[in-house]
């Protein structure tokens, strides 16, 4: 999967590496984006397949394509708000792709626009120094309409995801005190043995 991502931005995310790191003999510069995304994890073969799938085939839009356990997906039938980011440079999962997910699921969903890449506009804790973020119903048709319409705010877009979800919470509650219950014991410590597993 890593690779497959990589593949997209070729001139970034390989060759720039290969020529830096291994002809000019370069150590790496230290950049905790980067070391974030060299965690990798384990994909079983059949998930990845079934990734590259959904890539191809779009089920989510075109509605009838994808069957979970007999049930034929329909997400124009899900009659819940959404809130939907995108990033203004991001090269895998593109702002205005970002924003006809955000269409699909009906007028109550918030779009907002981040302005970094693919990782950078999610990881984006308050205080970031030039983040800013845009954001709006997804009431318009055209992704390039509702920029013009979206409200600009400084900062992490983190808080306003908190007070969104806020205004759609119950109560809060304690936490339990452990995890598991008596009926659902819990296995093993996070973030469990499959990762061990070659």
């Amino acid at each position: 999967m890593a690779a497959m991502f990589a593949w997209l931005r070729p001139n970034d995310l390989i060759w720039n590496y290969w020529v830096n790191n291994y002809l000019l003999g370069n150590k790496p510069p230290a950049f905790d984006i980067l070391a974030w995304n060299a965690d990798t994890t384990r994909l079983p073969a059949r998930f990845h397949s079934d990734l590259l799938d959904i890539m191809e085939k779009n089920p989510y839009v075109h509605a009838g394509t994808m069957t979970i356990q007999g049930v034929v997906v329909d997400l124009s039938k899900v009659d819940i708000g959404a809130y939907v980011i995108g990033g203004t440079t991001d090269h895998i999962t593109p702002w205005r792709s970002c924003y006809a997910t955000a269409r699909v699921f009906g007028d109550d969903t918030t779009f907002v626009l981040a302005n970094a890449g693919h990782l950078q506009s999610l990881i984006n804790p308050p205080g970031a120094p030039k983040s800013f973020f845009s954001s709006a119903p997804s009431r318009q048709a055209d992704p390039d309409d509702w920029a013009r319409t979206a409200v600009r705010q400084e900062g992490s877009w983190w808080p306003h995801w908190r007070a969104w979800m806020q205004e759609r919470s119950g109560e809060s509650i304690a936490a339990p005190d452990k995890a598991g219950s008596r009926a659902h014991r819990p296995l093993c410590a996070a973030p469990g043995d499959y990762v061990m597993v070659k």
